[in-house]
């Protein structure tokens, strides 16, 4: 990364007692335009964990750093979280090898991409109200768009994608079920309908939320189609109402904890 990279991590009930035991591992992935501090601003996964004996990793990945290596240099976000990080918290936190991501939104999509890039790496693997299809025109205008919003030009992440469709297809989810057999996929994704959670937020954030859920839950629909299809162990949560906001991935982390414990303690 050629810098330092911030990391918080929640450490095992057991940490001090058992000074020679390794640990279980959920790494948690925030969303765009937010930082490695959003599970624990925004979740009771502290208070989650407390019990869990499990270490919980939330890494800093950029506010629009795509959980990729980018094609135009820079940013080696991908090498540093799934090289780098797992290896530093083996050495220094006593990690083992039975891990487990939970991603949301843009960390939905770097979980998926991880695990299809690194089979084996992780048993159980939820994404929360992410694309899964970049091959989709109305994913493809939205990531022109916003991260041109940014400052960011959507081609040095992957290149164009037309030139360079192989970078693009090996970050695209949807193509290439198969990479995904041996780990529990977990898709969700809200209806983008407003609902009781989202009273007290102003207009503009809950339109903002409405935008963002809106293509997901068809794309959900048909990758996990491919999924089973190609003998994955998939399940998936589409809720109604919801929209692209953390009442409904709180929501989300409650009912999936305890699959993601038992995944990983196996």
């Amino acid at each position: 990364m050629g810098t330092s990279v911030p990391v918080r991590v929640i450490l095992p009930v057991n940490w001090n007692r058992k000074p020679k035991a390794t640990f279980p591992v959920v790494y948690m992935f925030h969303g765009g335009d937010d930082d490695y501090t959003s599970w624990t601003r925004e979740t009771d996964v502290k208070a989650l964990a407390k019990n869990s004996d499990v270490l919980v990793v939330m890494p800093d990945a950029g506010r629009n750093g795509y959980y990729s290596d980018w094609f135009a240099g820079g940013p080696r976000w991908e090498t540093f979280h799934t090289r780098e990080l797992v290896r530093l918290m083996e050495k220094e936190f006593r990690a083992s090898r039975s891990r487990a991501v939970v991603g949301l939104s843009m960390g939905g999509l770097g979980a998926l991409n991880y695990a299809a890039h690194h089979r084996g790496m992780f048993r159980y693997v939820a994404s929360m109200s992410s694309y899964v299809d970049l091959n989709d025109p109305a994913v493809r205008l939205e990531l022109a768009l916003g991260t041109r919003q940014e400052g960011i030009d959507i081609k040095d992440v992957w290149g164009d994608p037309v030139k360079n469709a192989k970078v693009w297809q090996a970050h695209n989810p949807a193509a290439m079920p198969r990479a995904f057999r041996g780990t529990h996929i977990h898709l969700s994704a809200g209806s983008s309908e407003p609902g009781p959670l989202d009273e007290g937020r102003s207009s503009g954030v809950v339109l903002a939320s409405v935008l963002g859920e809106a293509p997901l839950q068809g794309q959900v629909t048909a990758f996990a189609r491919s999924l089973r299809s190609a003998g994955v162990d998939v399940t998936t949560h589409l809720y109604r109402p919801g929209t692209h906001s953390w009442p409904y991935w709180r929501a989300e982390l409650h009912g999936i904890w305890p699959s993601v414990m038992k995944s990983i303690r196996q």
